[in-house]
């Protein structure tokens, strides 16, 4: 069998009104900054889940990665095959409901074991939206007008940080002073867990939005023509593993690096907090504070100028440019993140933390961007699938954890995690950095493709 399709012409393509485009994206934007919010959480109250539950750093770093990516990274891939079949609005509406009543199940928790078991509910939830939402994405916009919608969506990862920052400092300072909390049949709670309350279940009035946003068709299918002559636009699992596998350079470079990007990320929101803690004797309130202030900076800066550079020099310069942007961006967030730990005091740290935010941003929106234009419309989320399924398992499991190994193991001292940080933060940039370059020869081979209507076409 051979992949065939016709150029992705926008002349022929009938997009949706520039209007109804952006209104998608702003509600899936809304999303995506709920998700990041809730996932978020339980970084703000490492101290107090530790203290509370009697655990160490690395107990505490499976619940922030591995209990986390268990279902979201394992689910992804058949909730992607799903979406490149079926209403990708109602799927994401489905999952916005689940991971928020299980954000609010995380302030139930009793013990380590429950506390485990609602953050995997939350990643199963959480699994449904980025698939869903880049492939209906990339039907709203033409080629050359991804990167700025894509952008706008993935400053969610920031902004949704920064809130979980700021909000949920303010929310625990409250709690911290009211009244103790007992609730029928659970009895008193701690102020962490009233915190995952408290902002777990208003996330259900977006799941209700999803309701007025409308289906795209979808645009740039290939066609299947078997060796009976006849034509189909279906296919295959077999069929997507090949895809995959021809071009497993182009795919496999990118992935890597933005594995290693991820790697950092989670390594400094799991524990950045409680870094500033230690190492600056400063309270969460004036560390949410910050730090949320540097998220709400630097995220939407980095995500929407990346996706707007990215677009400008996609059509003025060179069809590689997201992938060239991105390893760019690589080498400064492994120079910025690596000194972020070891400055002299908050102010200073938080000051080299923006930068560091400005590329991490970029990435996040220059990579799907890549992705997406160089993949048939019918795999595109199962693709995003695999993609977040590496750079998530990569990233949630390695970030958090290598950290805690370091400062245990290693160092044997938790007032010494700036440095377990800093290590971290040198040796996955420096992979992530020769991942990307790597990428751009094999990447430049399959976006020419797609200008001549050749994508599918086996490698």
């Amino acid at each position: 069998m051979k992949l065939r399709r016709v150029a992705e012409n926008n002349n022929f393509e009938q997009y949706a009104s520039n209007r109804r485009a952006w209104y998608a994206v702003v509600v899936l934007t809304a999303a995506y900054i709920v998700s990041f919010l809730d996932r978020q959480l339980l970084a703000l109250v490492v101290e107090d889940v530790k203290a509370d539950l009697v655990l160490t750093d690395t107990q505490v770093s499976l619940l922030l990665g591995f209990a986390f990516a268990l279902f979201y990274t394992t689910m992804g891939i058949p909730i992607g095959r799903l979406a490149d079949k079926k209403s990708r609005k109602t799927i994401i509406g489905i999952g916005i409901t689940c991971w928020c009543i299980m954000t609010a199940a995380c302030g139930l928790a009793q013990n380590y074991t429950q506390l485990f078991l609602a953050r995997v509910g939350v990643g199963v939830g959480e699994a449904s939206l980025s698939p869903s939402s880049l492939s209906m994405i990339s039907d709203y916009f033409p080629l050359e007008k991804r990167g700025r919608a894509m952008g706008f969506f993935n400053m969610g990862v920031s902004v949704g940080s920064g809130i979980a920052l700021i909000v949920g400092g303010q929310i625990i300072a409250y709690v911290a002073g009211s009244p103790k909390i007992v609730l029928p049949f659970i009895g008193e709670i701690f102020a962490w867990q009233a915190l995952f309350l408290y902002v777990g279940l208003p996330g259900l009035l977006v799941a209700a939005l999803m309701i007025t946003v409308k289906e795209p068709s979808r645009k740039g299918k290939i066609q299947i023509k078997s060796e009976d002559g006849k034509q189909t636009d279906e296919i295959s699992i077999s069929q997507t593993i090949k895809f995959l596998w021809a071009r497993h350079q182009a795919y496999g470079w990118l992935f890597l690096s933005m594995a290693c990007s991820v790697v950092m990320g989670y390594a400094f929101l799991s524990w950045l907090p409680a870094m500033y803690m230690r190492t600056y004797q400063i309270g969460i309130g004036t560390v949410a504070l910050w730090q949320g202030v540097a998220f709400l900076i630097g995220g939407p800066f980095g995500a929407t100028m990346s996706g707007w550079l990215g677009d400008f020099l996609f059509k003025k310069w060179d069809k590689t440019a997201h992938v060239k942007l991105f390893a760019y961006s690589m080498i400064v967030l492994t120079v910025t993140a690596a000194l972020v730990p070891l400055m002299p005091s908050y102010q200073l740290a938080t000051l080299m933390f923006v930068p560091q935010i400005i590329m991490a941003a970029g990435q996040t929106a220059l990579a799907p961007v890549a992705i997406i234009n160089i993949t048939p419309n019918q795999i595109r989320g199962q693709v995003i699938a695999v993609y977040f399924c590496v750079i998530s398992m990569t990233g949630y499991t390695l970030g958090p954890i290598s950290v805690a190994l370091l400062t245990d193991y290693v160092f044997q001292d938790e007032s010494l995690i700036r440095y377990s940080i800093s290590i971290v933060a040198l040796v996955a940039g420096t992979i992530g950095a020769f991942a990307a370059f790597k990428c751009i020869p094999h990447y430049r081979k399959y976006i020419s493709r797609v200008q001549t209507g050749n994508v599918a076409e086996s490698a």
